[in-house]
C-alpha cells in the first residue's frame, strides 16, 4: 500500500507540474508585457533588480528546462522528432503538447529511475525480484507516459472525425442540392457539426480563401488527418473536379458509403466484445464462481472421507 501512495503522489506531482507549466506558460507573456507597459519611462533598475523581479518559474524552472530541453536534442534522435511532429499535427496541435515541452517530459521522466529507485528500494521497503519489476515498471511508466497519452489524443482524434463524416457529408448534400457552392455548403456544415471534423473543413477553407487551389486545400486535409474514409471523399472530391461530375451526386454516394462503412465498424466492435470479455471471466469471474459452487462441495467430501 505504501508503494502504491508514493507512485499516486508522484503521479499527481507530475500532472500537477504539467498543468501549471501549461497554464502558466500562456500567463507569462501577458506578465511580461504588462511589467513592460509599466516600466516604460522609469529609470533603468539594476540586474540585480531585474533578475529579483522575475518569477520563481523564470528562475528556477526555466533554466533547468532549458538543460533538459538541451539533453533531449543532443540524444534524441531525428527520425523520433520528426515522427512526433507528425503525431502532434495527427492529434491536432493540442495545447501543452508542443515539441520542446513533450522532449522534456522525456528527460524528466528517464531521471525519474532514480526517484522510482529510493521510493521502491527506501520507502516500500521491496525487494528482490518483486522490487526490481516494480521499479522497472514505474520507470517504463514514467518514460513511455507522455507518448501512449499522446497517442490516445491522436486515436480520440480519429475516432471521433470517423464518427461525424457521415453526417458531415448528409449536411452537405442538403446544402448542395438547396443551390449553395461546395464552399458555402462546407461553411455552414461546420458550423453545424461541432468537432475536430469542424476544425479540419474550416481550416480547409481558410486555405482556399487565402488563395490555394481546392485540390491542394483537400490534399492538405488528407495530409493532417490520415483517415482512409476522408481519404476516400478527398479522392471522390478531386475526381469531380477533374472529370467535371456532379458534386451532388459524388456527395450523396459519399454518405451513403460513409454510413456503411460507419455500420460495419460498429458491427466489427460488437463481435469483439466477446473476445475481450473473456480474460476478465477467466481469471476474475470464473474463480469466484468455482470457490461459491465448489468449496462447500469439498468440505463435504472431505468430512466424508473422515468419518
Amino acid at each position: 500500500m505504501l508503494f502504491v501512495a508514493v507512485a499516486l503522489a508522484v503521479a499527481a506531482v507530475l500532472l500537477g507540474a504539467w498543468s501549471a507549466s501549461t497554464t502558466l506558460g500562456a500567463r507569462r507573456a501577458i506578465a511580461r508585457s504588462l511589467r513592460a507597459v509599466e516600466e516604460y519611462g522609469a529609470p533603468a533598475a539594476s540586474v540585480r533588480e531585474q533578475e529579483l523581479l522575475a518569477t520563481i518559474g523564470e528562475r528556477v524552472i526555466a533554466p533547468v528546462a532549458s538543460a533538459a530541453l538541451a539533453v533531449a536534442r543532443r540524444f534524441t534522435p531525428g527520425g523520433y522528432v520528426a515522427n512526433l511532429k507528425r503525431k502532434l499535427v495527427l492529434a491536432g496541435n493540442p495545447p501543452g503538447y508542443e515539441v520542446d515541452r513533450f522532449l522534456v517530459a522525456k528527460v524528466l521522466g528517464a531521471a525519474s529511475g532514480a526517484v522510482w529507485f529510493v521510493a521502491v528500494f527506501g520507502l516500500a521497503g521491496l525487494g528482490g525480484p518483486v522490487g526490481v519489476l516494480a521499479w522497472g515498471f514505474a520507470w517504463a511508466v514514467s518514460f513511455f507516459a507522455p507518448d501512449l497519452l499522446l497517442d490516445r489524443r491522436v486515436r480520440a482524434r480519429r475516432d471521433a472525425i470517423e464518427r461525424a463524416l457521415p453526417d458531415l457529408l448528409d449536411l452537405l448534400v442538403i446544402s448542395v442540392e438547396a443551390g449553395l457552392g461546395f464552399e458555402q455548403a462546407l461553411e455552414r456544415t461546420a458550423d453545424a457539426v461541432p468537432g475536430p471534423l469542424s476544425e479540419e473543413a474550416r481550416r480547409t477553407l481558410h486555405e482556399i480563401r487565402m488563395g490555394a487551389g481546392r485540390a491542394d486545400a483537400l490534399r492538405a486535409l488528407d495530409e493532417r488527418t490520415q483517415i482512409d474514409d476522408l481519404r476516400l471523399f478527398v479522392l471522390a472530391m478531386l475526381q469531380a473536379d477533374t472529370f467535371g461530375i456532379s458534386i451532388a451526386r459524388i456527395l450523396k454516394s459519399q454518405a451513403d458509403e460513409m454510413r456503411l462503412r460507419r455500420r460495419q465498424r460498429a458491427q466489427e466492435r460488437a463481435q469483439r466484445a466477446p473476445v475481450k470479455m473473456l480474460f476478465p471471466l477467466v481469471t476474475l469471474v470464473f474463480p469466484a464462481i468455482f470457490v461459491v459452487v465448489l468449496l462447500p462441495a469439498l468440505f463435504s467430501i472431505a468430512d466424508s472421507l473422515r468419518s
